[in-house]
């Protein structure tokens, strides 16, 4: 690995995403966004629905949008399971905004407090979704 990068592996349940040393990525951590550069701080954390942002060369290269899952970090890595991920260029703002109705539909017909929780998840993920293709 190159001197002074930080390994990033991007994963989804569909397959490796990517996996590529980086100068730093930047992560949409539960509790706000964190920053990974070499020799971090080992940790563990949520990931929200949100852009991950790759770092090279002094400036951001990838955009990716996850829909939620865990990172782990240690020193020399930065691991990101994701729910779901797509990169940002390829989100197809109709199809998102239409997610975002449908999902607030959804969520306006919810009855049980576990299937208002799920919707609620839903809606939040659609309007991070919404965010990302506005730029």
């Amino acid at each position: 690995m190159a001197e002074g990068k930080v390994e990033f592996e991007l994963v989804s349940p569909e397959k490796l995403l990517l996996s590529e040393p980086v100068e730093m990525v930047v992560v949409p951590g539960e509790e706000g966004d964190f920053g990974v550069l070499h020799q971090h701080a080992p940790f563990i954390s949520a990931v929200r629905p949100g852009v991950i942002k790759v770092h090279n060369g002094g400036k951001v290269t990838e955009q990716i949008f996850v829909s939620g899952g865990f990172a782990e970090v240690t020193p020399a890595r930065c691991t990101v399971l994701a729910e779901r991920a797509v990169a940002v260029a390829d989100i197809d703002r109709g199809a998102a905004e239409q997610q975002l109705r449908d999902a607030r539909e959804d969520l306006a017909d919810e009855k049980d407090e576990h299937d208002r929780d799920q919707a609620e998840r839903q809606v939040a993920v659609a309007e991070a979704m919404m965010a990302a293709a506005i730029g």
